[in-house]
């Protein structure tokens, strides 16, 4: 059987793809990978279409058994992924025998990982997508997350990804999560809403991602916004990363199950290249937003696209030198790529 069976299900484990996309007119959310960087990294890595369904996994938790022999590539956050109690790297892909078993057990850095087996999910494509919307209980594994001993089909493994065990995302362009978290935004639509100070609050002032955060958006902790007569606008189209401020000053970061319009004004809209950073976020981790422009946000998707293009179109394994350094009596594990 050409499958993973779920053994426990972790806090928040979905199907995942790139989203669902072109049906927000009728009102449909996008959904899709929070984090579409990792999840298209880990498809590349194992010989997939970008946009084929992986396994997003929300804090550790999770643990599955494959049913047959894979090629994997765990990306994202750090949530101390095993095959069979030993530690596996994340940015590269590698062999499991049938019969394995991975464990998500322990939280590093970031909260969200991703899990790409070649071959793909095979889950019913709805609308263009196989990505799971929770709340329109439609899509992924039978509309909503996974459960204990559900069985996911998997395609069959070909020659060629067999070929791309050992590929891997160069060290440097691996993401750093780090703390605080540097936003870039471009003010707008609704920025003239908004009183000069309260710009000037937004773009210098530290905001924290509050309790009530999920993958709809995430409501921030922190200084109050303030309008210069009311909140209130005819409802219109909420793009990814649009920053909602209702009249109670919060700011709310729409994100991958955000609804398709609303009636609030947006004081700016995140960057496209920064919604992943987004995606790593915890309750109580500390934001803070720079005003780019248009043409700076175009700039830094294009370097993210060059990543993910060379990293399609590489062909050799790249070799890794792994070795132990000591300082001050402490040992360290340096890996450089030769």
């Amino acid at each position: 059987m050409n499958a993973i069976r779920v053994i426990k299900p972790g806090i928040l484990t979905t199907v995942q793809d790139l989203g669902r996309k072109g049906y927000q007119q009728y009102g449909m959310s996008v959904a899709g990978a929070m984090d579409s960087f990792a999840l298209q990294a880990a498809n590349l890595m194992v010989g997939n279409p970008r946009e084929e369904a992986g396994l997003e996994i929300t804090f550790p938790g999770f643990e599955a058994e494959f049913l047959c022999d894979c090629v994997i590539a765990v990306t994202g956050g750090d949530l101390g992924a095993k095959i069979n109690e030993r530690y596996i790297p994340r940015w590269k892909s590698i062999y499991v025998y049938k019969g394995s078993r991975i464990i998500f057990g322990k939280l590093g850095e970031g909260c969200r990982a991703y899990l790409a087996i070649a071959g793909g999910i095979e889950v019913p494509v709805i609308m263009g997508s196989k990505s799971t919307y929770l709340r329109g209980k439609i899509g992924g594994y039978k509309g909503r997350k996974l459960a204990a001993d559900d069985i996911l089909q998997i395609g069959k493994l070909n020659k060629a990804q067999m070929q791309m065990v050992g590929k891997r995302l160069p060290i440097v362009d691996i993401p750093k999560y780090k703390q605080p978290c540097k936003v870039r935004v471009v003010l707008g639509p609704q920025q003239d809403a908004f009183t000069k100070k309260s710009i000037q609050t937004f773009l210098t002032q530290p905001y924290k991602v509050g309790q009530e955060s999920d993958r709809m958006g995430y409501r921030l902790e922190g200084p109050k916004l303030e309008h210069i007569e009311k909140a209130d606008i005819i409802s219109d189209g909420i793009p990814l990363g649009a920053v909602q401020v209702p009249g109670h000053g919060t700011p709310i970061i729409m994100l991958a199950d955000r609804q398709t319009t609303g009636g609030y004004t947006k004081i700016a809209t995140v960057v496209s290249v920064d919604i992943s950073k987004l995606a790593q976020l915890r309750p109580g981790d500390e934001i803070r937003f720079e005003q780019v422009d248009v043409e700076e946000a175009h700039k830094l998707l294009k370097k993210q696209e060059d990543i993910l293009n060379r990293l399609q179109n590489t062909t050799t394994i790249p070799k890794i030198r792994s070795y132990t350094i000591i300082v001050n009596g402490k040992s360290y594990d340096v890996s450089v790529e030769e």
